[in-house]
């Protein structure tokens, strides 16, 4: 896990390397500092003259100097390397997912990788700092201060072997306590965000149904859950303070009351005034070291479950890659589905789609019916392979789409999603998401096969009008219009548009299949929609019932023979008389 975390450093190991480098120095200086004024100290009990005061105060104030220099830059090289290690890591678990499939994507849920993506691996950013700073001091100055408390009095350095086992004892109950609330957190986390990011994209549905309050509950819910496990875990943490204080005063009780019995009793040839107050100095920077060595381990300790939540998405592999010798042309539009079977997860009970044969020629209209949970959706999905079939094959152009490069399948069927999706930015960008080349002679010209130009042009600044984020300032159907126009750009051999002309009016509905008929003859188009003028004209016509092909024909002749298809018919079509 570490390992996989550290490839993450890459061009910040100099800054890495420096930052403890540093620290070293500064650490040093300030161990010797108390030393130095010791002497200074014990020279003026002496009763000595100003030249003396001088000197020291020279060497103080130059190590004082070089101290707050070394800090600075090891404050300074932390902040580049602990930065830019999160940069990295966020920019590998981002690349990293969107090479997932949907499968992936499934397993972790979006709210999750965001999650992961934002709180976890600020965590880790934190624990990196902390390692990289705090971790290297801490060591440092309880050694370094050790050693000079030995030297400035070995029987007084003998109080820390009672003192230093009572602070450790507790710093270590605290931690193992807190460990677990901290590992739980996370969960907890994912569990806000999800409620934060429904809230957010289902926004008019939330208002529409007046339901603000019972959000607001939910939401407050899963903020209450995390507020109680983060307050028990602070409230634990706490008595970390007191403890360091309480042992402290302990010691420098104890080591000011036999100094000073030392120092009387011995005239000041043991010790003098000066040792003792470099001795107590010492001792704060014995003790404060543990306690933020505990601080680190405190910190650690709420990292380790992010780390091993970031590397689980970093070691996570897609379950739709590349073959070794893939196919990088498509010969034309035609789509075989062989004994073909589907199901989301391996652990499901039961497939959604079962044994589906299915041969459809190039350039062909393929209208799609079912009901609800038809599996219609999943049926095309395994066409540009956004999934993998579990039995069976999908074949586009003759060969199967298992053995094709991804990029040039999916540069080849264009999909329009259920869910229209455009993103913030101008007209003309969100559409040359279909080819990032196009002229704005070709942009126009795919709106108008998709009957978006007419209400572009009415914009007042038409192809340049900005798209707020989600599309929430145009219509359903506008979106779904743009977001058809967005496909035809792709010039692909195979158009799916699965129930993506529901917003639009039955005129403006026919007037884009009238637009496809005549301008792409040789794409195959495959049309998922509920109603039945929608695909009344297509060449075939698929009725899906369960995730099974129920029956395959024209119109004119599901409506003779077709159950399902006469049902949907004639609800749609006026009245009972006419179906009697």
């Amino acid at each position: 896990m570490v390992k996989k975390l550290m490839s993450c450093v890459r061009e910040y190991k100099k800054a890495s390397l420096l930052t403890p480098f540093f620290i070293m120095f500064e650490v040093i200086l300030e161990c010797i500092i108390p030393f130095i004024t010791a002497k200074l100290v014990n020279e003026l009990q002496g009763g000595c003259d100003l030249n003396v005061v001088v000197k020291y105060g020279l060497i103080l104030l130059v190590m004082a100097m070089a101290s707050l220099v070394c800090g600075a830059a090891s404050g300074w090289y932390c902040a580049i390397a602990s930065c830019g290690f999160a940069k990295n890591l966020r920019h590998d678990l981002f690349y990293k997912v969107q090479g997932f499939s949907f499968a992936n994507i499934d397993k972790f849920s979006s709210s999750s990788l965001v999650t992961r993506l934002t709180t976890d691996v600020t965590n880790v950013q934190n624990a990196y700092m902390m390692i990289i700073r705090t971790a290297v001091r801490t060591p440092f100055m309880f050694i370094f201060a050790l050693v000079m408390s030995i030297m400035m009095s070995p029987s007084l350095s003998v109080t820390y072997v009672f003192i230093i086992p009572v602070l450790a004892v507790g710093l270590i109950l605290i931690m193992k306590t807190t460990m677990p609330i901290f590992n739980s957190v996370f969960k907890k986390y994912d569990a806000l965000n999800e409620s934060v990011q429904e809230n957010v994209s289902g926004i008019r549905v939330v208002k529409a149904y007046v339901r603000e309050d019972y959000e607001i509950e939910k939401f407050k819910t899963a903020s209450n859950n995390l507020q109680k496990d983060f307050t028990k875990a602070e409230k634990i943490l706490a008595f970390n303070s007191p403890l360091m204080q309480f042992c402290m005063y302990v010691l420098m009780m104890v080591i000011s009351y036999f100094g000073a019995n030392k120092i009387i009793n011995s005239g000041g040839s043991d010790m003098l005034v000066g040792d003792l107050s470099s001795l107590l100095t010492y001792s704060m920077q014995v003790l404060m070291s543990l306690m933020m060595l505990s601080m680190v381990f405190v910190m650690v300790t709420m990292a380790l479950e992010s780390m091993r939540r970031i590397v689980e998405v970093l070691d996570d592999e897609s379950t739709i890659t590349n073959p070794e010798n893939p196919l990088t042309s498509v010969a034309d539009g035609s789509i075989d589905f062989e004994n073909v079977s589907f199901a989301y997860s391996q652990k499901a009970d039961k497939n959604v789609l079962e044994n589906v044969n299915l041969h459809i020629k190039a350039g062909q209209t393929i209208g799609i019916i079912g009901g609800t949970g038809s599996s219609k959706t999943s049926l095309i999905q395994l066409i540009p392979r956004l999934y993998d079939v579990t039995d069976g094959e999908v074949r586009v152009g003759g060969a199967d789409v298992r053995d094709y490069d991804l990029k040039t399948l999916r540069d080849e069927v264009s999909v329009v999603l259920q869910k229209n999706v455009l993103f913030s930015g101008t007209i003309k960008e969100n559409i040359r998401w279909g080819d990032e080349n196009a002229t704005d002679e070709e942009i126009e010209r795919v709106c108008k096969l998709a009957q978006a130009d007419e209400f572009v042009q009415k914009f007042p600044d038409k192809y340049d009008t900005y798209i707020e984020q989600g599309g929430s300032n145009v219509s359903g159907g506008q979106k779904q219009r743009l977001c058809i126009a967005r496909a035809l750009l792709k010039k692909p051999k195979i158009l799916i548009l699965d129930d993506s002309t529901s917003a639009v009016d039955t005129k403006t509905d026919a007037l884009i299949r009238k637009a496809f008929a005549e301008e792409i003859p040789d794409t195959t188009k495959i049309i998922i929609a509920q109603r039945i003028a929608s695909v009344q004209e297509a060449d075939k016509i698929v009725v899906l019932d369960g995730g099974k092909i129920n029956a395959v024909g024209t119109h004119d002749e599901l409506l003779k023979s077709n159950a399902i298809y006469q049902e949907v018919y004639y609800s749609q079509n006026k009245s009972s008389e006419e179906a009697g």
